[in-house]
């Protein structure tokens, strides 16, 4: 079996299940944390009906204040996923878990009025209401797949200009220019 840092950069097609093991981990993670947390949605590409994805269910839990976050921490470790604190030096406002080998769930900590929150949400429901969208994005990640099979940070890398665009896309539907 790979290392965490050698496993394959696998993109699957779309799995009718992963809303169904969305819905049981936030309940799980719900029950776990507690007031601790505002909200959790489903975000990255199990998130888009449709949609070739990593096999991994992305959590987005929304916490009021991340300094604060430390019962939630503690709850989520506490239900098996493993804390990543090094990614903070990357993200410092984000705290970042992963359970299962290989990995099966992800989970994002962060503020709810972070820009990491809205940009992960205008993403995703740009690419539901725009099935185009969504269909060009799944054919970039399966090119970057096969291109960067055993290099995460390419691949992530090799997503970037599209996410980015689809973001900036979704904020002028969000909020016209001149209205």
């Amino acid at each position: 079996m790979a290392s965490r840092g050698t496993q394959p950069v696998e993109v699957v097609d779309y799995d009718d299940r992963w809303p169904q093991l969305y819905a049981e981990e936030r309940d799980r993670i719900a029950t776990a944390i507690g007031d601790a947390v505002v909200a959790i949605e489903h975000v990255g590409g199990t998130a888009v009906p449709g949609l070739p994805a990593k096999p991994v269910i992305d959590l987005m839990v929304g916490v009021p204040d991340i300094e604060r976050a430390g019962p939630a921490v503690a709850g989520l470790i506490n239900l098996g996923y493993e804390y990543v604190p090094e990614l903070e030096i990357q993200l410092p406002d984000r705290r970042y878990f992963r359970r299962g080998t290989p990995d099966s769930h992800h989970v994002h900590m962060v503020t709810m009025s972070s820009d990491y929150w809205d940009e992960h949400l205008l993403f995703r429901d740009y690419l539901r209401s725009h099935p185009q969208a969504a269909e060009e994005y799944g054919k970039l990640k399966r090119g970057l797949a096969s291109r960067f099979h055993f290099d995460r940070d390419a691949y992530r890398a090799g997503k970037v200009p599209f996410i980015d665009t689809v973001v900036a896309a979704a904020r002028r539907e969000v909020d016209p220019p001149g209205r």
